[in-house]
């Protein structure tokens, strides 16, 4: 089974960039779709980005186009979020996530906490 554990989240200001990094653990990582969410206070979790398992295919909350950048390194079985110009709204637990499909996100991590003062 794959373990996905989370890390690079913080405080920034209004503007700033950070990184999320998720390690995944497994032999199957490869071959998995790759995907962010977020769930902020008092709100539902929400999609923010999915990777396919050879890159070719990306896909973006609408609110986070040009901004953040979903990217995947399956020799280091690593999964990144690069997050620019981050916004107060960016505030959040961002999640990595691994399954077969977009639509079949079967493994979670704990959680990376991102929040941006204004």
């Amino acid at each position: 089974q794959v373990q996905l554990v989370e890390s690079g989240g913080g405080l920034v200001q209004a503007g700033d960039s950070l990184r999320l990094s998720c390690a995944a653990s497994g032999r199957t990582f490869s071959s998995l779709f790759m995907g962010w969410f977020r769930q902020a206070p008092g709100k539902e979790r929400e999609f923010v980005a999915v990777i396919s398992w050879r890159s070719t295919y990306t896909d973006y909350k609408d609110s986070v186009k040009g901004r953040f950048t979903i990217s995947r390194d399956n020799a280091k079985n690593t999964v990144f979020l690069q997050m620019n110009s981050l916004k107060p709204e960016d505030t959040a637990v961002y999640y990595c996530a691994a399954g077969p499909s977009r639509a079949t996100m079967n493994r979670w991590g704990q959680g990376t906490q991102v929040t941006v003062s204004s």
